[in-house]
């Protein structure tokens, strides 16, 4: 993995450096979507340090070499940078196969790990689509997702941030296969998806991306008649206070999309 040749994270701000015991004390905010357990290992959270502030390369490399501790910070940070940061589409897609690879080892060795899998589905989802979602319930990944939510939801029902991906794993099939084959199928169901994205909103009510996940979800479920339910979504999300430097660029994406 080329690290070194990774897109720097281009909102840098102090604020979201938290050296010595700020990083516990801000623990549970930083970690209100994930739930991740905050680590006994120093090395992991360093790890976490880095991620939090968008140096995401150093965080792959000191979670990486942390071992079992820092897996979590080390995928997470390879996602977001993928997911944001990173312009060439092969290059994208191998992150994503290489996160889903190490949380499948993790699942393996502790399977209680939550996060294992919930970034397990992330990292399929936006494989997914990247390939395009057609494809991808055509290699059977629609259902490999779905497990690996459904897993991380009974170690952890209040992960908001599996939510906000079921919610989307629900609105995407629909909106790919239609309500009777997504139903029939794959039991994808309107009311399922928006139930998921109402729950993240309640658990972690600071999230810019559970409100534009589930804007694009209502577009992708309902069309023109929910539209400006969507809208005041997006409108709520660019004003969220980011913590870190994920949600910058959660809020940076919700910018964008009503630019």
């Amino acid at each position: 993995m080329a690290k070194k040749t990774w897109k720097k994270f281009p909102y840098p701000d102090k604020h979201f450096a938290y050296g010595g015991t700020a990083l516990k004390k801000n623990w549970e905010r930083l970690h209100r979507g994930d739930g991740e357990p905050y680590p006994d290992d120093e090395a992991a959270q360093d790890a976490w340090r880095a991620y939090h502030a968008g140096d995401f390369a150093k965080a792959v490399e000191i979670g990486l070499a942390a071992g079992a501790a820092g897996i979590n910070a080390a995928n997470k940070a390879a996602m977001i940078h993928a997911n944001y940061l990173e312009d060439d589409e092969a290059s994208k897609l191998q992150l994503f196969q290489e996160i889903a690879e190490r949380c499948v080892a993790l699942q393996q060795a502790d399977p209680a790990n939550a996060n294992a899998w919930y970034i397990h589905a992330y990292a399929l989802g936006r494989y997914s689509q990247g390939i395009s979602v057609a494809k991808a319930l055509a290699q059977g990944l629609g259902g490999k997702i779905k497990e690996s939510l459904d897993q991380a939801l009974k170690l952890q029902p209040r992960h908001a941030d599996a939510h906000i991906a079921l919610g989307t794993w629900h609105a995407e099939i629909i909106d790919k296969v239609g309500s009777l084959v997504g139903g029939l199928t794959y039991g994808a169901k309107k009311e399922a998806s928006e139930k998921h994205f109402r729950t993240a909103l309640d658990l972690n009510p600071d999230s810019a991306i559970a409100r534009t996940e589930y804007a694009d979800g209502l577009v992708m479920l309902f069309g023109r008649s929910r539209m400006k339910d969507a809208e005041k979504l997006y409108e709520e999300a660019v004003v969220c206070t980011p913590a870190d430097a994920m949600e910058k660029l959660d809020i940076e994406a919700a910018k964008a999309e009503m630019d």
